[in-house]
C-alpha cells in the first residue's frame, strides 16, 4: 500500500514478491503450502507474485536424517536395519510436508522409496490453519468486495486438501485407484505401494528409475521417440481427467518420468483432484461449445463447473470470453496453448467476480505444468493436435448416453448438419486408435512392439451406429434434420454419405452389425411402440 501511495508500486514488484517468498519460507510448511497454492490462483494474486510463488514448488529445505529415521522406526514399529538392506544417506527430494529416500528392501532385495512425513507438524498445521480461518473471517467483506471471493471458502478448501495430505494412508488408497484405473494400459506406470509397510506418516512405493522429463537428450539416447513419449503423456491426462475423474495435481517435473520402455511414470499422489461425472461431462460440454463457438454458453458452463456464483449475470463476461478464445483460436487450433490463454484468462478472473473452486486450480496449474514439460522436450509442440484425436475418439466411440448427446451437438451446428466436421472426427478417432494400439514412444531403437504390447487397432463405431440407427428411428427432431441434411440446398447428399462411408468402411464389421441388429431387434420394436403409445397419448 505505501509503495502504491508513493509511486513506485510497479518497479518494487519483484523484490516484494522475494520478500513474500521468503517470509512464507520462514513460517513454516503451512505457510510454504498456502504460497504453493496462491501461485495457482490468478483469482486471488496477481501474476508478478505468482511467478515468484512457483519457486516454492520445487525448493523447498529438508530435515535432518536421524529424525526423519525415528520416524520410519516408530510408524513401522522395527528397527530400519530388520527391513531395509540399504537406505540412501541424503534425501532424493524433500517438500514442504516430507521428504523422500531410496532403500532396498532386506525381504526382496527390491529397490522402493520411503516418503517420511515432517516431524510434529500436524499441531502446526491445525494452528496455522485456525490462524488463516481467523484471519480469512476479518478479510471476508472487502474479499467480496473487491476479489469476488469467499476467503472463508477458500481458506476452508485449503485445509481440506492440506489434511488429506497429512494423511499417507489417503495417498496409498490413491495410488490404488490409479493402479487400477491404468491396469493393462502399455503406456503408463504407476508404482506398487507396499501398504504393509506404509503407516499415516511413512509411505513405501516400488521404486521408479526413469529419466526426467525435463532431459530430451537422455531420453533420445534411451530409444525413446520424444513425439511418441508427448502423445503419451497428453493421452494418460486426458484420460484422468475426462474419463476417470481422478487427476493427478502436482504433476512437476520430479513428479513424472520416462521409463526406458517408452512409458510414462507418475509418482507423489498426494495432491490429487477428484471431478465429479457432472464435471466431467460439463467440461466436454465446454469443448464442445468451444467448437461451435457458443461462448453464451461456454459462460453458463463456468457458472454450472462453480466459477460463478449461481445468478450472477454472464452477459458481461461473454464478449471477454469470445476475445480469449479467438485470439488463442484465430492462428489456427494446432497454435493454441494453455499458457496463452490462462494468461488471459487471469486477467479475466481478476477483473470478474469468478472464483477458481480448489479442484480447478489443481487441473490447471497440472495442464499448464505438463505442456511446460511437453514444450521443453519439443519447443514447438501442439497440445491439440496431440488432444483433439482423443477426444474426437471418445466422442465416437464412447456409448455414454452423454456423450452421444455432445456428439450430436457438434455435428449440428445452427440446425445444419456439418458432414466436414464429421468426416474430422472420425479421421482424429482413427488416427489415435493407430498411435495407441501400441505405445508410441517405442518406435526408435527398439523395433517393433511386442504382442503383448498390442491394444485395439481399429475404430469400433458399432454401438455408435446401432445408437445412431435407434435415434433416427425414435427421435422425429433428429430425424428431420438427418432429411434436411441429406437433401440441402435443393441436392441429394450422397457424395458426402459416400465418402464418410469410404472413411469407416475398414472398421465396420457389417455381417457383426447385423448380427447385433437382429439380436437387438425386439428390444427396438418395444421401444417403438412404446414411443408411439406415448406420442398417441400426448396428442389425446
Amino acid at each position: 500500500m505505501y509503495d502504491c501511495l508513493v509511486g513506485r508500486d510497479k518497479e518494487v514488484v519483484p523484490f516484494r514478491a522475494r520478500q513474500l517468498r521468503n517470509l512464507l519460507c520462514d513460517l513454516g510448511p503451512s505457510f510454504i503450502k498456502a504460497g504453493q497454492v496462491l501461485a495457482n490462483r490468478p483469482d486471488i494474486i496477481r501474476e508478478d507474485y505468482m511467478n515468484e510463488l512457483c519457486i516454492l514448488q520445487d525448493d523447498v529445505p529438508p530435515f535432518p536424517n536421524q529424525v526423519a529415521f525415528k520416524i520410519i522406526e516408530e510408524e513401522l514399529g522395527q528397527p530400519l536395519e530388520a527391513l531395509f538392506s540399504k537406505i540412501s544417506s541424503r534425501t532424493i527430494a524433500a517438500a514442504s510436508l516430507g521428504q523422500v529416500y531410496r532403500a532396498t528392501l532386506c525381504s526382496s532385495g527390491e529397490d522402493v522409496a520411503i516418503k517420511v512425513q515432517r516431524p510434529q507438524i500436524e499441531p502446526i498445521i491445525y494452528r496455522d490453519l485456525f490462524l488463516f480461518r481467523t484471519l480469512a473471517s476479518f478479510l471476508n467483506g472487502i474479499s467480496i468486495q473487491k476479489l469476488g471471493c469467499n476467503a472463508e471458502l477458500i481458506v476452508d478448501e485449503f485445509g481440506e486438501k492440506l489434511l488429506e495430505e497429512l494423511d499417507y494412508t489417503l495417498e496409498a488408497r490413491n495410488i490404488e485407484d490409479f493402479l487400477e484405473n491404468f491396469k493393462g494400459d502399455p503406456t503408463v506406470k504407476i508404482p506398487l505401494v507396499y501398504k504393509n509397510l506404509s503407516g499415516s506418516r511413512v509411505l513405501v512405493m516400488e521404486w521408479i528409475d526413469g529419466i526426467r522429463c525435463t532431459d530430451p537428450q537422455a531420453i533420445k539416447n534411451a530409444g525413446i521417440d520424444v513425439n511418441g513419449f508427448l502423445t503419451v503423456g497428453v493421452s494418460a491426462a486426458l484420460r484422468q481427467l475426462l474419463e476417470f475423474g481422478l487427476f493427478h495435481g502436482d504433476p512437476h517435473p520430479g513428479n513424472i518420468f520416462a521409463m526406458r520402455d517408452g512409458r510414462i511414470a507418475y509418482v507423489d499422489f498426494g495432491n490429487v483432484a477428484v471431478l465429479s461425472q457432472q464435471n466431467k461431462q460439463i467440461l466436454i460440454d465446454a469443448v464442445v461449445h468451444a467448437v461451435n463457438e457458443d461462448y453464451s454458453e461456454m459462460a453458463n458452463d463456468f457458472t454450472r463447473l462453480g466459477f460463478l456464483a449461481s445468478g450472477t449475470d454472464v452477459s458481461p463476461i461473454i464478449p471477454a470470453l469470445e476475445a480469449i478464445w479467438q485470439n488463442s483460436a484465430g492462428k489456427g487450433l494446432s497454435d493454441f496453448n494453455f499458457r496463452s490463454v490462462t494468461g488471459k484468462f487471469n486477467k479475466l478472473v481478476y477483473n470478474y467476480p469468478i472464483r477458481i473452486p480448489e479442484r480447478f486450480s489443481l487441473v490447471i496449474r497440472s495442464l499448464l505444468t505438463q505442456e511446460g514439460i511437453c514444450f521443453t522436450l519439443k519447443p514447438d509442440f501442439k497440445f491439440l493436435e496431440v488432444a483433439y484425436p482423443y477426444v474426437a475418439k471418445r466422442l465416437l466411440t464412447d456409448p455414454n448416453p452423454a456423450l452421444r448427446e455432445r456428439l450430436i451437438q457438434v455435428l449440428f451446428k445452427d440446425g445444419v448438419f456439418q458432414w466436414k466436421r464429421l468426416e474430422n472426427l472420425i479421421v482424429l478417432a482413427k488416427e489415435n486408435v493407430a498411435k495407441m494400439s501400441s505405445n508410441p514412444a517405442l518406435q526408435v531403437k527398439n523395433g517393433p512392439t511386442s504382442r503383448s504390447w498390442q491394444t485395439v487397432s481399429k475404430l469400433d463405431l458399432t454401438d455408435t451406429i446401432k445408437d445412431g440407427a435407434r435415434l433416427v428411428l425414435f427421435d422425429e427432431g433428429i430425424r428431420r434434420q438427418l432429411l434436411l441434411a441429406l437433401t440441402e440446398d435443393s441436392k441429394l447428399h450422397v457424395e458426402e454419405l459416400v465418402d464418410v462411408y469410404k472413411l469407416v468402411e475398414d472398421d465396420i464389421n457389417i455381417p457383426a452389425v447385423a448380427m447385433e441388429v437382429v439380436q437387438d431387434f425386439p428390444n427396438v420394436v418395444r421401444d417403438f411402440l412404446l414411443s408411439w403409445s406415448n406420442s398417441v397419448l400426448s396428442d389425446r
